[in-house]
Parts: structure tokens; sequence; C-alpha cells
């Protein structure tokens, strides 16, 4: 497209993520202009487009769709209408920045993939935490071989509070909606694919996640292809806040990134030495890494570049989710050609 005119962008999703990325297209996003709000909930679209004085306002997003003012979209609508839409937005020619997961079953992912590729339109999925300053210092760090041969990589996510029951009963579980970010980056800092996990996990925060049918602690080991080993510990309650840390280990050295605080001040006295707890929640966590992720979205759409999280990035991790269901309930390591 030409690079003079901004990428108008219409927003599919006025919830929590989608009110997010408004935001960073209305005011953070160079070379972007929020250009609708499609929202089932017409008041909480209405809510987004008057903050940021929309035109475009409505409960059918495929008002977006057929406007041809409009360049692409970010979908940020229920994780079971992602595929659908990214089909549909496919054929309509805009280009697609979709939240993860595209869905939950392979054969839906395949034909919203086929679909993006027979449009030539680019897609980019919503995995923010490649774009954390942090987390992108390490990836630097191990490409440039400052850890000579990874060994070990280990990804500790813990989350403040548990999801609430009916979430988890759609949200296809632990390993589909909170481990498949760490899953994303494992791939990510390791630059090799994950060829077997093995799951050990249960139930230690809230009975009713069990009874749903879902675990809310687990320990997850992975096997790399290029021969290096990984963890990843979850669990759906800190009660110290959002914890969120890596470590790789390597022939040549280490290099590990911390939780990010509030601030930075230690407190030392007779009674112990005192820090703040870390920040919160996702949202305070991750803000940055929004933004920054919807930035480099709209610049590969302007520049003609490929996404830097493009569509087989949205189908593995799926794929990883439904081999660590698999472990878990066999208990057993499965290999991720036994999945697709």
């Amino acid at each position: 497209m030409n690079n003079d005119q901004p990428l108008r962008i219409g927003v599919i999703g006025a919830g929590r993520i989608g009110k997010i990325h408004a935001e960073s297209i209305a005011t953070r996003t160079p070379g972007a202009v929020l250009a609708g709000i499609a929202d089932v909930d017409l008041a909480a679209a209405k809510e987004t487009a008057v903050k940021f004085n929309v035109s475009l306002v409505t409960a059918d997003y495929h008002d977006i769709l057929n406007d041809p003012a409009i360049d692409a979209v970010a979908i940020c609508s229920a994780t079971n209408t992602h595929a659908h839409i990214v089909q549909e937005a496919a054929a309509a020619g805009k280009h697609i920045f979709c939240e993860k997961p595209i869905d939950h079953s392979l054969e839906k992912i395949d034909a919203a993939l086929a679909a993006v590729e027979k449009a030539g339109v680019k897609l980019q999925i919503g995995f923010n935490r490649r774009f954390d300053a942090n987390f992108r210092k390490v990836r630097e760090m191990i490409a440039a071989g400052k850890v000579g041969e990874p060994h070990i990589l280990r990804i500790t996510s813990r989350d403040p509070a548990p999801p609430p029951v009916e979430y988890v009963k759609v949200s296809g579980g632990m390993f589909l909606d909170m481990t498949i970010h760490d899953f994303d980056m494992a791939r990510y800092l390791m630059g090799s694919e994950v060829e077997e996990v093995y799951v050990a996990a249960g139930v230690m925060v809230d009975p009713a996640i069990g009874a749903a049918g879902d675990v809310d602690t687990a320990v997850i080991t992975l096997k790399f292809a290029n021969g290096a080993i990984g963890t990843i510990d979850n669990s759906r309650k800190a009660v110290y806040g959002y914890d969120q840390r890596v470590e790789v280990f390597g022939s040549g050295g280490m290099v590990s990134v911390g939780n990010n605080l509030p601030n930075t001040h230690v407190y030392s006295s007779a009674d112990g030495v005192h820090s703040e707890k870390p920040l919160y929640f996702f949202l305070e966590r991750y803000m940055d890494s929004f933004v920054a992720e919807m930035q480099e979205f709209v610049q590969a759409v302007l520049q003609d570049k490929t996404p830097p999280v493009v569509g087989v990035d949205g189908r593995i991790p799926v794929i990883m989710g439904m081999a660590a269901a698999k472990s878990y309930r066999e208990n057993r390591p499965v290999k991720l050609s036994e999945i697709g």
C-alpha cells in the first residue's frame, strides 16, 4: 500500500484486549489510524469509540470488513470467533492482526491460514511477550552466541490470581490459555522447535478448576530439536504478584531476567530486607509490549515486510498445548508429531 497514507485499522472486539489495542492504535502507533470499533456489546464499542473520536461504531463486525476505507483489522473478539473472522477478513482484502490463539482446532487454524495465503494479506498473531524488552534482549544475546550453545531453558510463569471458573470452562484449559504464551516464548528464545513435552500437573489452587476439568499448577519438560532441554512452571496463583522470569544456560554462559517491579528500592533494617512486589498483572507488566507489537504490525504492512509473528507461530503453540494436555492425561512424554 501507499506508505504516504496511514494504515486505517478497525478493531473487532471492545473487551479488555480490544481496548488496549484501540488505545495503542489511536495514541501510540505512528502511521496508524483507529478507523472503526465493533463489538456485539454496542455499548462497549461506543465507549471506546467516544474516547478516541471514532465515527464507525457497530455491533456487526461485517460493517468494518465491508468498509473499503479500512485497510486492516485487529481481531480481539472471543477465541471461538477468531478463525472465522480471519477467513472473512482475508476474503475482504484486509491485513490482519489476530489475538492468540487463532483457534483450539487445528483444522480451523489451517483453514484460516489457507485463506490468508490465498488472499495475499499480512497476518500477525498476538504473542505480545516477544516484544517485551527483557525477553527480546535474552533472545538477542542467545542469537549472538553470548551463552554459547544453549543447554537449559527455565521459564517461570505464575498468575497472581486464578481466572473465573466460567472462563476456565471455555478457555481450552490452562495449557491453551496460559501456558501457550510460554510455549511461544520457548520457541522464540531458543530458536529451535520443541519435539517432545512431558507434564506433571495438578489442582492446588482451586478445587473448582479441577471440577471444571482443568489443572492450575504444572511443571512441563521440553525437549528441543537442537538437543536443549527446558522447563516451564505454571501456577494460577502467586500471592505476591505476577511472576515472570526466564533463564537460559549454555556452554558459554547464562542470561536471565527477573520480574519487573513498580520501583527498584530495597529497604534494609533490623527486621529484614524488603523490596516491592512484582507488578500485579499482565496489563501492567506487558503494556509496553502490547504497544510494540502493534507498531511492528503496522510497519510490516506499510513497508510490505513479513510480520514478526506469522501464522505458523500461531499454530505450533496450539500443538504444544494439545501435546501437554495429552501428556497429562496419559502420564507420559508426548511428541508433537503425534498431534499434527
